[in-house]
């Protein structure tokens, strides 16, 4: 643990860290902007159809689980192209695992997105 104690200063650095390395994923990575669009698709559909907050519960979380896989993934990748630029077949294969994390979070959220959504498109909410 380092010697220094809690600062306001030091966490709003943090945050400010925290900021530029999401703008890095969404200036970087096709996908985050694939991402975000979704994000505002379902937040727009859920205030459309005046979702419940328990059901907002489930859609947030949903969508909080693929923001990380990405951020995550990318971060991932970032180092692996740091570490190994030659691009050793373990790495390409650590990387091509890091994207089945974000490809299984997507689905997931998909799902429940539908599982949500479902009652009410269909009118039974």
């Amino acid at each position: 643990m380092s010697g220094r104690g809690f600062s306001i200063l030091g966490r709003l650095k943090s945050f400010r860290y925290a900021l530029a390395g999401l703008l890095f994923v969404l200036r970087t990575q096709h996908n985050a902007w694939l991402h975000l669009i979704a994000t505002l698709g379902v937040a727009g559909a859920a205030v459309a159809l005046r979702v419940e907050p328990r059901d907002w519960l489930w859609l947030i979380a949903a969508v909080a689980v693929v923001w990380v896989a990405e951020i995550t993934n990318t971060a991932f990748e970032h180092l692996c192209d740091v570490v190994s630029p030659e691009l050793h077949s373990s790495v390409q294969r650590a990387k091509d695992v890091a994207a089945a994390a974000v490809l299984v979070a997507a689905i997931a959220a998909a799902i429940i997105g539908g599982i949500v959504f479902w009652p009410y498109l269909a009118g039974v909410a």
